[in-house]
């Protein structure tokens, strides 16, 4: 934790909260806006299903490769610049898929997004657990994603309207914008958190050294796991929005709202359990609920897709009641990640995306394609995802049975 912390930021933690948040967001808004202009922009550009497939896993991929140093640039060279950088890198981004007269041209752009995209996600972790003790640390992070799950709520409403209004181009001339008015609000706002004393020398041979150190501890990887892959078991409803909600409900791009409100809304409510819960129940109970959660309505979500024809009645809400438990879970696991080495927060941060992005690029470019044309392998495929994390943090906790018992207090 940064011994300034008091000096340097002396507004509300809330506002700080908003601040992260809203760098948080690019990512989801990177996806959500575009979902309704899917096929549209497919038939523009005369791209077939599986092309359009790939400017999400070119996205997902990108943002999975750059995330390997967004975090460790920011233990060298401050958390400002890397945030800064990052946001303009993606206001071009935005500007060249507006501008794209073909589908190659397209995947290019969206890989650019996405390898500047994931500063404002990696570092805003990093800053959290610079400027508050654990308790408090928890609480802001789940305030963070409380805030930062009104975004992905609105994008497909504000994508959907864009694309039938003023055509898809729209879509990416608005992220350009909201590329410029967050770069402004940062660069105004956002203080530099990490303590002189804390940053670590810009040398090839220190970063690899760093990287084998989080790579080769067993506790990192399970941890990664633990809280990545669960997350997949709802982002494989995101990805496969366009066959889920338009081929089985039936509803139009311009509804696909509601199914984004819903699983936010989960989300939101979640956060909010886990930020009551800081300080007052041990971690790994947290964890815990989360994951009995999440197993529980896994379980009951491919029973009924199995049983019963998928409707819109009810489809939706087992995602919901899932992104809860995960939600619940997630801010505490990341918690434990960050602070396994506190010297090198930024790069855990880096490394604990990137395992759970590459994973949502497998399951955006391969998993996804394969399977979204049935309700019940969608279920199952979200279950095994689940599983995959339980299984870690089983293993986990196994192990070392003191993980998450106590939060490291520095």
């Amino acid at each position: 934790m940064n011994p300034d912390a008091a000096k340097i930021w002396s507004a509300p933690r809330w506002a700080l909260a908003v601040l992260l948040a809203l760098l948080g967001m690019l990512g989801p808004f990177s996806i959500d806006t575009y979902l309704p202009a899917f096929a549209g922009i497919g038939q523009s550009l005369g791209a077939t299903p599986a092309e359009m497939q790939q400017t999400l896993s070119a996205y997902l991929f990108g943002f999975a490769f750059m995330n390997l140093f967004h975090g460790a640039l920011s233990d060298s060279l401050g958390r400002r610049p890397v945030v800064l950088w990052g946001i303009a890198t993606f206001t071009l981004a935005s500007v060249g898929c507006a501008l794209s007269e073909n589908i190659s041209q397209l995947v290019l752009f969206r890989a650019l997004q996405g390898l500047s995209t994931g500063a404002g996600i990696v570092v805003s972790r990093a800053v959290i657990r610079d400027m508050f003790p654990p308790a408090e640390a928890q609480k802001v992070m789940s305030q963070v994603t409380i805030y930062f799950g009104v975004a992905p709520a609105l994008a497909p409403m504000v994508g959907g309207w864009l694309f039938v209004h003023l055509g898809w181009h729209s879509v990416f001339w608005f992220l350009a914008v909201v590329g410029v008015a967050l770069w402004t609000a940062n660069y105004k706002l956002l203080p530099e958190t990490l303590h002189i004393s804390q940053r670590q020398p810009f040398e090839v041979k220190h970063l690899l050294r760093g990287y084998w150190q989080l790579g080769s501890n067993p506790r990192f990887l399970l941890l990664a796991l633990a809280s990545g892959i669960p997350f997949n078991g709802m982002f494989l409803y995101v990805l496969s929005a366009p066959a889920f909600l338009g081929d089985h409900l039936q509803l139009p791009p311009s509804q696909f709202f509601w199914f984004f409100a819903l699983t936010i809304g989960g989300i939101m409510a979640g956060a909010w359990a886990s930020g009551r819960m800081a300080g007052r129940i041990p971690p790994k109970q947290q964890i815990r609920y989360g994951f009995t959660i999440m197993l529980v309505v896994s379980v009951i979500n491919v029973a009924a897709n199995v049983f019963f024809t998928a409707h819109v009645a009810w489809a939706m809400f087992p995602i919901t009641i899932f992104a809860f438990g995960w939600a619940v879970m997630m801010p505490v696991v990341t918690l434990l990640v960050l602070d396994l080495y506190p010297e090198r927060r930024g790069m855990a941060s880096s490394l604990q995306a990137f395992i759970g992005s590459s994973a949502n690029g497998i399951v955006a470019g391969v998993l996804a394609p394969l399977i979204m044309h049935s309700t019940v392998a969608l279920a199952i495929a979200s279950l095994f995802m689940m599983c995959i994390g339980l299984l870690a943090w089983v293993w986990l906790h196994r192990r070392w049975p003191d993980i998450g018992r106590f939060i490291n207090t520095h």
